[in-house]
């Protein structure tokens, strides 16, 4: 059974939730600020989190950048804005998935199974039968997708499920240009609508982590009215 930690300071909005994740057989853990929450993962395995943006104390915001800090848990923000700058923002430090509210909770239970299907193949895909090493080198970026482990320069680079996954897929296709849509439904698995921003988001995040000058990539490049693709690089390898 997968543990589902729900965090908002409306203790009516945790119930409502809570009813819906149950009833899909979920395990639920509550907690009613971010201190709170961060608190019951320091002691109990969770597989996903939903914490609420605004908070008295500790709010969303902060707290999904605390639990970046040790974890790569699939995290979706709920919050009653719904402007860009927002929803940004929220991916931006971090979170997989965004969900505005009023929202529908069948909506939301749907984005709970897609983000935990994504992260449990991620997790154990050694399980499934995967042999060998995969290993993808491009230049100094390398990519071990046995043990999902990226370094550049031979720095590990931590990455959410998400980033790793759009990540991948560039690699493995060095110098093929994906557009937005095409990246969108390779990783989500499901019709690109209003993707822009979202692929956007992760994209910066990606190139900020694994590029010395963000401004002036030499891995990570956009092509513009395109897409984006991984530069090629001497010496590139495959995988085994």
């Amino acid at each position: 059974m997968q543990t589902i930690l729900v965090c908002d300071d409306d203790e009516q909005i945790v119930e409502a939730i809570s009813i819906y994740l149950t009833g899909e057989g979920f395990s639920v853990l509550k907690a009613y600020d971010g201190q709170d929450a961060l608190d019951i993962m320091e002691k109990t395995r969770v597989d996903l989190m939903i914490i609420d943006v605004m908070m008295p104390g500790l709010d969303g915001i902060r707290t999904t950048l605390k639990v970046r800090e040790k974890s790569s848990v699939p995290v979706i923000i709920l919050s009653a804005k719904s402007e860009d700058n927002d929803k940004i923002l929220g991916l931006n430090i971090g979170a997989d998935d965004y969900i505005t509210k009023p929202f529908n909770p069948l909506e939301l239970v749907a984005r709970v199974k897609s983000q935990l299907r994504r992260y449990t193949k991620l997790r154990n895909s050694e399980e499934e039968g995967e042999q060998g090493r995969n290993i993808y080198t491009n230049g100094a970026l390398v990519i071990d997708d046995d043990t999902k482990e990226v370094t550049v320069d031979g720095n590990p680079v931590k990455l959410t499920p998400i980033e790793y996954n759009i990540l991948l897929l560039l690699v493995k296709n060095a110098g093929k240009v994906y557009s937005i849509e095409e990246i969108y439904t390779s990783i989500w698995n499901e019709q690109a609508i209003g993707a822009d921003n979202t692929v956007a988001v992760h994209i910066r995040h990606i190139r900020e982590k694994i590029e010395i000058n963000p401004r002036e990539p030499r891995y990570l490049k956009v092509v513009w009215g395109v897409g984006y693709k991984i530069e090629r690089q001497d010496g590139a390898t495959d995988g085994k």
